[in-house]
C-alpha cells in the first residue's frame, strides 16, 4: 500500500455551547434572593495548524471525522460553565482546505504554526440571570448552547518545492534527484518507476539551495485522467521553476522534440498558468549514441519557434546522470532562475479573508423554507430557525413562550397562513411538532 496520501474528505464538528441554567438563590438572611442562574461555557473550534514534520496526509486515511468538546453548562449561584479547549488537527504545509459542499477555499496553509478555524464552536446559552427584568424579576427561561458548525472537508496536498522535474517516463528524472540530493527515490528500468512524489534538498558548490520535486512521469492524456501523471500534476503548480527532463537518446524510439511538445501540451491544458513559469530544458543521458545528432536537431527545432527575434533563447543543458556531467552548470543556472523569479500566487480569483457579518438585510425572501410533508404537515427549515429551536430549553414554559414570540416575529405565522395553514394543522421543525394556532 502506497504511504503517500495527497486527497481526502474529512468530516469536522465543533463543540456545542453549554446550557444555560434556571436556579434561584435560597439562602438563609437572603429576602427575595432572585435568579442564580449562570450561563454555559463556549464551545471548541476546530482548527487545523501546519506541522513540518508531515508530508502526505496519510493521517486521515483511517480517521476522517473530528470533533470537538461542547461547553460546560451553567451552574448555580450564578456559575458560568467552563469553555472547552480548541481541537487541533496537524496537516503538512502546502494543504489547500475547501468546503466539500459549495467548494469555496477556506484557506492555504503553507507555513509553519499556521492556524485556520474550520469550524466555530457555539456559544454558551444564557442562564436566567440574564433575562431579569423589572416586569419578570424571577424568569424561569434559559437558553440552550448553541450548536457548533458542522463541515465536510476537502483537503488537498501540493508539495512545496522551488523547482519541478517534469517528462516522459523512463528519462532519468528520478537518477537526477538521487545524484544532486540525499533523496533516494526508487529507481528501475521500466515506466511508471516513481508512483509518488520525491522531494529532495539540493546544495549547489557555492552554497546556495533550494527544494527540488520528482513527480511521477506523465504521459500524453495525463491531464484528461489517464496514466498517473493526473494525480500528481496538482503538484507541479506550486514550483517556480520547470526542469523539463528530456531522453536525448531516443532510445525507445521517441522522438525528443515530440516528446517536449507532448509534455507542454499537458501542462497547458491542466494549469495555463503552468506555462508562465521559466522553464530549463535538462538533455539527458548524452553519454548514449545518437544523443550529439538528435540534440543538434533538437536545438534547430526550438530555435525555429521563435517569432520574435528579441525573446530569450530557451535554456538546453546537455547531461548525463549516470555518467555524472553537466549537473553543476544545470544547478548554477537553476539556482539563478529561482533568486529572480518570484512566486505564482495559487489562487487569485478566490479570496481567503474571513467574511464578517454583523447584520444582514434580507429585502425579499424568507430566512426559512416552508414546505408540507406526505402526511399534511407542514415543516419549517432553515439553518436560523432550526438554530433557535435547539437553542430553546423546552423544559420551561417561558422558553416555548419566547421560541413562540421569536417564530412569531420572524413571520412564520403569516408565512403559514398564505400557505393555507388553518387552525389545528401540525407543523414540524426537526423532530419537534407543534399545533398551528391562529
Amino acid at each position: 500500500m502506497s504511504m503517500f496520501l495527497d486527497q481526502v474528505t474529512i468530516d469536522v464538528k465543533a463543540g456545542k455551547g453549554g446550557d444555560g441554567m434556571v436556579a434561584f438563590r435560597r439562602e438563609k438572611y437572603v429576602p427575595d434572593g432572585g435568579p442564580a442562574g449562570g450561563d454555559g461555557g463556549r464551545g471548541g473550534d476546530v482548527i487545523l495548524v501546519v506541522d513540518e514534520g508531515l508530508r502526505t496526509l496519510m493521517d486521515f486515511r483511517f480517521n476522517r471525522h473530528f470533533k470537538a468538546l461542547p461547553g460546560e453548562n451553567g451552574m448555580s449561584k450564578g456559575m458560568h460553565g467552563r469553555g472547552s479547549d480548541d481541537r487541533y488537527i496537524p496537516v503538512p504545509p502546502g494543504t489547500t482546505v475547501r468546503d466539500a459542499e459549495t467548494g469555496k477555499l477556506l484557506g492555504d496553509l503553507l507555513t509553519e504554526g499556521q492556524e485556520l478555524v474550520v469550524a466555530k464552536g457555539g456559544r454558551g446559552g444564557r442562564g436566567n440571570i440574564r433575562f431579569a427584568t423589572a416586569k419578570n424579576p424571577a424568569p424561569e427561561l434559559a437558553e440552550n448552547g448553541e450548536p457548533g458548525q458542522e463541515l465536510k472537508l476537502e483537503m488537498e496536498l501540493k508539495v512545496l518545492a522551488d523547482v519541478g522535474l517534469v517528462g516522459f517516463p523512463s528519462v532519468g528524472k528520478s537518477t537526477l534527484l538521487s545524484i544532486v540530493s540525499k533523496a533516494r527515490p526508487k529507481i528501475g528500468a521500466y515506466h511508471f518507476t516513481t508512483l509518488v512524489p520525491n522531494l529532495g534538498m539540493v546544495a549547489t558548490q557555492d552554497g546556495r539551495s533550494f527544494v527540488m520535486a520528482d513527480l511521477p512521469g506523465l504521459i500524453e492524456g495525463a491531464s484528461q485522467g489517464i496514466g498517473l501523471g493526473t494525480q500528481f500534476l496538482r503538484h507541479i503548480e506550486r514550483t517556480r521553476v520547470i526542469l523539463h527532463v528530456i531522453d536525448m537518446s531516443g532510445i525507445e524510439g521517441r522522438d525528443p522534440y515530440e516528446d517536449y511538445l507532448a509534455i507542454n501540451k499537458e501542462l497547458e491544458t491542466h494549469n495555463l498558468r503552468l506555462l508562465e513559469r521559466p522553464q530549463i530544458i535538462v538533455a539527458n543521458k548524452m553519454d548514449m549514441p545518437n544523443a550529439e545528432e538528435n540534440l543538434r536537431e533538437f536545438r534547430e527545432k526550438i530555435a525555429a519557434e521563435k517569432t520574435n527575434e528579441f525573446a530569450e533563447d530557451q535554456l538546453i543543458f546537455p547531461i548525463s546522470s549516470v555518467a555524472r556531467k553537466g549537473i553543476e552548470p544545470l544547478l548554477s543556472a537553476t539556482t539563478d532562475l529561482l533568486e529572480n523569479t518570484p512566486e505564482f500566487p495559487l489562487y487569485e480569483e478566490e479570496s481567503l479573508e474571513e467574511e464578517v457579518v454583523q447584520y444582514e438585510f434580507r429585502s425579499e425572501g424568507l430566512p426559512y423554507e416552508v414546505s408540507r410533508d406526505d402526511d399534511a404537515t407542514w415543516v419549517l427549515s432553515g439553518a436560523e430557525i432550526e438554530r433557535l429551536f435547539k437553542m430553546t430549553n423546552f423544559d420551561h414554559d417561558e422558553s416555548v413562550m419566547r421560541f413562540a414570540r421569536q417564530l412569531r416575529g420572524m413571520g412564520v405565522d403569516e408565512a403559514l397562513r398564505a400557505r393555507g395553514a388553518i387552525d389545528g394543522d401540525l407543523v414540524r421543525i426537526e423532530e419537534f411538532v407543534f399545533e398551528f394556532v391562529d
